[in-house]
């Protein structure tokens, strides 16, 4: 009842401009999803390692800043509205290319442009949201928003498990280009971020004013960019190579792998509505350092259990801590960025960190290749991340609930 009254006091252009950037986060995150539960076809397919395999996953994260610079920039001169429009359709079409990708350098190339989409939409929509949205039940919204990206997970597991049978990783890849029609309804039911428009009608600013307020937030950002390589090593740490381990720990066929990231990613989503909506409580570094030190004791289970049914329990639990902290991040980043730049800052600072742990997956998948046990590998990643992901943002700013307004400021 008090998740439909947050969603029924808010305001008709509120609730369309929250649903586009949760609609468009959840499918971008479908797309990147595909590859990672193909990730064994495409290795077949191509006679390739997973580690030359897994290196797609690097290549889109390595692009990621450059496109959250890109489309951040171009959402601050432009607006938010039409970029996230340009974005979508941008990530759609690259996913259709890549099921006619001829071999594998073809498609890792394109998994690296595909990259360039995928880091510009996050912090797009994530602006259009949050300088739309209350400030009042901010965390809740951060929290289901983040979990946009467990929902795009929790989808390309379901459709793998119902459609890889019959259309193999290729057709994946063709339904992965559906998102394209999330866009008839940004352009028909989205309206353009009210801060935007009250900071474009005082100037607009162009990129040298908006690279020197950056520059003047440089503290801030190098804090935001180590805070997400952290979060990003939480999260691609426990994911990426989850599957794999899975087929290779258990002898699983894909289908029934697949419903064990099905379970693991409904885990997720609750743990990031809940801990979002306790961060309104207890303030945002508290609720991320608790979700983070909680996964510790999922170890066990997460990468030792003796049986199926308690490995699931395990991915269920691992990921409720994990997308528990993410679920924090969007309100958390946006709180702590200046006006102005709200829709590149945190997008950048999110992206490059994700670009500091571009080689994560191959990493992992490369210590296990010689003679380690890859659930050993994947425990190791998250005991030592947990600590330092929970260390760092204590050390970090409080701006719970901080008004959030369009101007670019004078300096």
């Amino acid at each position: 009842m008090r998740l439909i009254r947050r969603f029924t006091e808010l305001t008709g252009a509120q609730r369309h401009a929250y649903f586009a950037a949760l609609g468009g986060w959840t499918l971008d995150a479908f797309d990147f999803f595909i590859f990672i539960v193909a990730l064994h076809a495409i290795g077949a397919d191509f006679h390739a390692s997973l580690t030359a395999v897994s290196f797609g996953i690097t290549l889109t994260l390595a692009m990621r800043p450059v496109g959250a610079l890109l489309f951040g920039v171009l959402a601050e001169k432009y607006g938010r509205r039409p970029i996230l429009i340009a974005n979508v359709l941008s990530y759609a079409l690259i996913e259709l290319a890549s099921a006619f990708a001829p071999n594998l350098t073809v498609l890792l190339v394109l998994r690296a442009a595909f990259g360039l989409a995928m880091g510009g939409e996050w912090g797009v929509g994530a602006a259009l949201a949050f300088e739309t949205l209350p400030a009042e039940g901010r965390g809740f919204f951060s929290g289901l928003l983040q979990e946009g990206y467990v929902l795009g997970f929790l989808l390309a597991a379901l459709v793998s498990r119902l459609f890889f049978a019959t259309v193999g990783w290729r057709g994946l890849f063709v339904i992965g280009a559906l998102p394209a029609l999330l866009v008839l309804y940004i352009r028909h039911g989205v309206a353009e971020s009210p801060a935007w428009l009250e900071g474009r009608h005082r100037r607009r600013a162009s990129l040298r004013e908006l690279m020197r307020i950056v520059a003047a937030h440089a503290p801030a950002l190098l804090y935001m960019i180590g805070l997400m390589a952290l979060f990003n090593a939480f999260s691609h740490g426990s994911q990426d190579l989850y599957k794999p381990f899975l087929l290779q720990r258990y002898g699983l066929g894909g289908a029934r792998a697949d419903d064990v990231l099905m379970l693991m990613n409904v885990g997720a989503l609750l743990g990031g509505i809940l801990f979002g909506a306790l961060s309104e409580r207890i303030g945002r570094r508290k609720a991320i350092a608790c979700a983070a030190l909680l996964a510790l004791p999922a170890i066990p289970l997460w990468a030792y259990a003796p049986t199926v049914p308690l490995v699931a329990l395990g991915a269920f639990l691992m990921q409720f801590m994990v997308q528990g902290a993410w679920g924090i991040v969007p309100a958390h980043l946006n709180e702590l960025s200046p006006p102005g730049v709200r829709a590149v800052l945190p997008a950048f600072a999110y992206q490059f960190g994700n670009f500091a742990m571009a080689l994560l997956a191959p990493l992992q998948s490369s210590i296990a290749r010689h003679g380690h046990d890859l659930g050993t590998v994947l425990a190791w990643t998250i005991g030592i991340v947990a600590v330092a992901l929970s260390a760092v943002t204590l050390l970090g700013r409080e701006a719970k609930s901080r008004a959030f307004t369009g101007a670019i400021e004078e300096r």
